[in-house]
């Protein structure tokens, strides 16, 4: 049986939806098939994000940048927009049940040293954790 599609879309699919992606994976990932994906993507996923998620057992090595046309003619059961830009101009996706926008700051804005741009990338990966950690267990009741 195929399983449900999530996917989880930002502007540059380099950060936010990566931890988001690789986070639930983690999670459920037994159970959905979990993407991720940009409106604007960077071509690359942003080595501090590889190196926060990996703090916590996450490795994203194998994810790569994607444009969301990838996945418009696949069947997508939920949709997660992780920035209020992706909200804007995300289109419908084929056989959508589910849509949420949960906003995060995005961590490639972060300026200063080295230790501080990381300290801001473990905040907002926290932050992600914390809301899809939410997220899964209540799938998992599902």
């Amino acid at each position: 049986m195929k399983k449900p599609k999530i996917l989880v879309l930002c502007t540059g699919n380099s950060c936010r939806s990566h931890m988001a992606e690789g986070f639930l994976k983690k999670k459920v990932g037994d159970l959905y098939d979990v993407q991720s994906a940009g409106a604007k993507p960077s071509g690359y996923v942003h080595p501090v994000a590889k190196k926060v998620m990996l703090e916590i057992g996450v490795d994203l090595s194998g994810h790569s940048s994607k444009h969301l046309d990838e996945f418009i003619d696949e069947e997508v059961a939920t949709v997660i927009t992780v920035c209020d830009n992706a909200e804007t101009c995300c289109p419908p996706f084929k056989g959508e049940k589910h849509h949420y926008c949960w906003t995060f700051d995005d961590p490639a804005d972060a300026e200063g040293t080295e230790e501080q741009v990381e300290q801001e990338f473990r905040k907002i990966r926290d932050q992600i954790c914390d809301q899809f950690e939410e997220y899964a267990n209540e799938l998992s009741k599902v």
